[in-house]
């Protein structure tokens, strides 16, 4: 079995990365290695926002549950992205009803609205201080977008009766940020951003709480299928369950090829600027709304409740992240922001996630015992959390929203597991230019 690289290529084993998450929370108490043989109902591997809301789904139904991790809880995706709880599914209405049909368009929003109710509700159940605010503000880079975003939001306001997103023309997109870089947009107060790595340990705490049992540091090596169960086979210890789900995102490795030629790893990057003066920090984005641009690689910026600036932004693939990731960004944060040249950037990470080519979820049955979730592109606060959710109530019988995610169909990325990187490169270096042109 072949070292999945991946997990060890940026990071050291068992630690953090050096982000402003990691440091402007207090970690969670270890949680020991698997070093036995054990049994359970569900074995669960990855303890992201997938894995965790699974394991507290199934917890609730009297399933008893084992979760697995390489590393530690929300050392992912989960616990370095950009915290924005985004409406809608990372498609928007048109394409999905234009690929879909109206009824599933409407299923697939409706799942995405109650992905971000959820969210905010298990917050609330689990009393989880995850610094939660309202907001997102959509901007578009090129002026020509403004009608198409217009039309947009009436679509939304209209059809799909969601009044909590409004159309920003240029006046107002240039009184909320201090930047000339756009031209429209919208404010969807229906949305927000949080601390990410606050809401992975939240989710974990309750779940400790509820008797889940959580391995760290227990990286999967394989897995075997029989009819009845399925092994997991970690470096010092076994999992023996009737049920499998796979919630590893971009870290999944050779553990399933199928899930590998339908979902792409890619790393993108986030810094954090020294605090700011407070109404420095007000004028750049009024409001304190988080913010995401139009670009194909997109760019996505918040204040942190320090005051600093998050500016998340470009993106890389392979295993390797860049040697120095904060000069990396901040070239795109100035193109933004040049009112900032002469600011310090205190932090710079990177993490890896996992793109879909129709940008949609990759949820699917694999096998009578085993489920697999990932593919979010982006878009993984609300809709990981969520999956979780359905693949859980799917493993209990509960089958009609899960079945409404894996309905949708996806194709394999072109050239294997040997040649999609380099042509993504390629499809990424076309869409950069388009971009700047």
């Amino acid at each position: 079995m072949l070292k999945n690289n991946l997990l060890y290529s940026n990071d050291q084993t068992g630690r953090y990365p050096p982000s402003w998450y990691a440091t402007s929370c207090s970690e969670l108490d270890h949680q020991p290695a698997l070093a036995e043989s054990v049994s359970c109902d569900v074995c669960i591997i990855g303890a992201g926002f997938t894995g965790l809301s699974a394991a507290l789904t199934l917890v609730a139904s009297g399933v008893d549950v084992v979760l697995l991790d390489a590393h530690r809880i929300g050392w992912g995706a989960s616990g370095r992205n950009g915290g924005q709880l985004g409406s809608g599914q990372r498609l928007e209405q048109d394409e999905l009803e234009e690929r879909y049909g109206l009824d599933q368009a409407r299923a697939l929003w409706d799942l995405a609205e109650a992905s971000k109710q959820h969210v905010k509700d298990l917050i609330d159940e689990h009393n989880i201080d995850c610094d939660y605010r309202p907001g997102i503000v959509h901007v578009n880079h090129k002026r020509g977008f403004t009608r198409k975003t217009e039309a947009y939001v009436a679509k939304l306001n209209r059809e799909y009766q969601y009044d909590q997103i409004t159309f920003a023309d240029q006046s107002e997109v240039r009184e909320r940020l201090a930047s000339v870089a756009y031209y429209s947009g919208s404010v969807d107060i229906g949305s927000g951003h949080l601390h990410p790595l606050k809401l992975a340990f939240g989710y974990a705490g309750a779940a400790v709480k509820q008797n889940v049992r959580i391995y760290e540091n227990t990286e999967v090596l394989k897995y075997t299928e029989t009819a009845r169960k399925v092994t997991v086979k970690t470096k010092r210890g076994d999992v023996s369950a009737s049920r499998l789900l796979l919630a590893c995102n971009g870290y999944l490795g050779d553990l399933n090829r199928q899930v590998a030629s339908s979902v792409m790893p890619i790393n993108n990057y986030i810094i954090a600027t020294e605090p700011l003066d407070t109404d420095l920090a007000e004028s750049l984005i009024r409001e304190n709304m988080a913010v995401a641009d139009s670009k194909f690689v997109v760019n996505y910026f918040r204040i942190s409740n320090d005051n600093r600036l998050l500016f998340g932004g470009r993106e890389s693939y392979g295993y390797r992240f860049p040697e120095d990731i904060k000069f990396f960004v901040r070239s795109a944060m100035l193109d933004v922001y040049p009112q900032l040249e002469n600011v310090t950037v205190d932090y710079g990470w990177g993490g890896t996630l996992a793109i879909t080519m129709n940008r949609m979820p990759y949820i699917k049955q694999l096998s009578a015992n085993v489920i697999s979730s990932s593919g979010y592109s982006g878009h993984g606060v609300g809709m990981a959390t969520m999956a979780g959710k359905l693949c859980a109530e799917a493993m209990v019988g509960k089958l009609d929203s899960f079945n409404v995610m894996s309905a949708v169909d996806h194709m394999a990325f072109p050239g294997g597991t040997f040649l999609r990187s380099p042509l993504l490169k390629l499809g990424m270096f076309y869409y950069s230019l388009r971009d700047k042109l």
